[in-house]
């Protein structure tokens, strides 16, 4: 049986304080309304215990446009005994060919993160 597609959108986070996928982070998905310039929510997730998270948007829904992960890292932390620096962390993007897959790793400690564009 072949695997669900996950989605041209996937994210993966990495606690790098402790070397494991961060697991049972939530994350929500977002696009930037340009007419209006707010921001709506498109969906929300959790990540696994791998530190992934996919099915945020499916392929027909996926345009060209600005969107953000928000990913709550606080309460990540937090569940952990930490207090957290930051409270959440929001990577914002544009996508002018949606056709493309996207990958949005976050690698974060307690004081510093980073992303990067993945394949």
């Amino acid at each position: 049986m072949a695997a669900p597609d996950p989605g041209p959108l996937t994210t993966h986070v990495l606690n790098t304080c402790d070397g494991v996928p961060a697991s049972q982070v939530s994350v929500s998905f977002h696009r930037l309304e340009d007419k209006m310039m707010i921001w709506s929510l498109l969906s929300v997730g959790t990540t696994n215990k791998d530190g992934r998270c996919s099915g945020l948007i499916g392929r027909e829904a996926f345009g060209p446009g600005t969107y953000k992960l928000r990913f709550e890292t606080g309460s990540y932390w937090e569940a952990r005994g930490h207090a957290p620096f930051y409270p959440y962390v929001e990577v914002v993007f544009s996508i002018s060919e949606p056709l493309q897959k996207f990958h949005l790793p976050l690698l974060m400690s307690r004081f510093s993160y980073s992303t990067y564009r993945g394949s």
